[in-house]
């Protein structure tokens, strides 16, 4: 809390609260994302606590910077800047050279990364259990990621 005072009489002040914050950089799904081949890779970032938005965000892939104009089509990025940045990065038809490690890095934060799985079909352990769905933690995570994401865009709009 920081008073401004002016020496008159009686002195008058005008007090302030400073919070420092340190912007935040998080994909939702992470740390690992398991999809089928054929389907839309869909990776949300957000960039929170940021002073202002950033300037720009770059996705790379195993440590390329993605081209949404390449020769592989399909790819495409979709940023809304604010309180609240995000950038999702939408692959069509994913094939197995789509996995791997994907960084996004806005202008202003630290990067953040996930790793994706294309699936030809199988089910890894950590996924399929006896027939049934399970959840894990990360899981369970996203989805309360993105209802707070939701809740805040929202709030913003009213």
């Amino acid at each position: 809390m920081y008073e401004c005072q002016i020496s008159t009489t009686p002195p008058l002040s005008h007090f302030i609260r400073l919070s420092v914050v340190k912007p935040h950089t998080y994909i939702l799904g992470g740390p690992d994302l398991h999809i089928n081949k054929g389907s839309t890779i869909n990776l949300t970032c957000v960039v929170e606590y940021s002073p202002q938005p950033p300037d720009f965000i770059y996705w790379n892939h195993n440590s390329r910077i993605i081209s949404y104009d390449s020769s592989r089509g399909g790819v495409t990025v979709i940023i809304e800047k604010g309180d609240l940045t995000t950038s999702s990065l939408l692959i069509q038809r994913a094939t197995p050279s789509d996995s791997g490690r994907y960084d996004c890095n806005p202008s202003n934060a630290a990067p953040a990364n996930l790793t994706v799985h294309v699936l030809n079909g199988e089910h890894p352990a950590a996924i399929q259990h006896g027939g049934q769905g399970t959840y894990s933690a990360s899981s369970v995570r996203n989805v309360v990621s993105l209802l707070v994401l939701l809740i805040a865009r929202l709030t913003l709009l009213q």
